[in-house]
């Protein structure tokens, strides 16, 4: 399987945006890519889900990109708990994998970051660790990110994941002081490319397609992490 995994910092940074804009980057160049959120929670909450905007990115209906769903904004070990639908590692790996198997790039999105609990003794850290993709991390690049990024990639690289890149994000045009020192810190510190995608204000193919061209989706893909090894 080839592709990425995005994940964040913490809830809400841009992994949505992140990854459609990658996958419909990789559309629009004619690739066969695969986009899939395996854990999904909040769906009562208004407005579009994230399995819908990455649906439009790569041009599919909606449950083909989820596989586990659960109405409450809540963390899905709680949400699949209420609910009486655990989830099951075996099953969820097995199903990304199926899914990827007729695809060239499969753009994979997590829940969260890294040690949210899918289950009591299951979490996205593992099933990265399972699908063997470059992970992507989105994080926010104001006050506060440099502790959450470097706390993420320290898990990442301690459980042995290639960290393909940052990806700082909605980057403003005009970044203030706090946000450049952010971005050179993290670079610098966390020994790690650093990326940065603006404000898309159309979550539609073509304006994803537009951001994610700016972005090295190929050398993440195929390149390694510049951390330690």
């Amino acid at each position: 399987m080839r592709g990425l995994f995005v994940t964040g910092t913490d809830t809400g940074v841009g992994k949505t945006v992140l990854a459609s804009a990658i996958a419909a980057a990789l559309r629009g160049q004619g690739v066969g890519v695969r986009a899939l959120k395996p854990v999904i929670t909040g769906l009562e909450e208004p407005g579009p889900a994230d399995h819908e905007v990455l649906a439009q990115a790569v041009g599919c209906l909606p449950e083909e990109v989820a596989i586990v769903s659960y109405d409450p904004p809540m963390s899905p070990h709680l949400a699949a708990g209420l609910a009486q639908r655990p989830i099951v590692p075996e099953v969820l790996e097995k199903t990304i994998f199926e899914r990827a198997a007729a695809a060239e790039v499969v753009v994979v999105e997590g829940v969260g970051g890294l040690l949210v609990p899918l289950s009591d003794s299951y979490d996205v850290l593992a099933l990265a660790g399972a699908l063997g993709l470059p992970l992507l991390v989105a994080a926010r690049p104001g006050l506060g990110t440099i502790n959450h990024t470097l706390l993420t990639l320290e898990v990442a690289r301690g459980a042995g994941l290639k960290v393909a890149a940052m990806v700082l994000t909605p980057w403003p045009q005009e970044p203030d002081a706090v946000e450049r020192s952010n971005r050179d810190t993290i670079e610098r510190l966390g020994r790690i490319e650093v990326a940065t995608l603006p404000p898309i204000e159309r979550l539609e193919q073509d304006a994803l397609a537009v951001a994610g061209l700016e972005l090295p989706i190929a050398r993440w893909i195929d390149g390694s992490d510049r951390g330690p090894s």
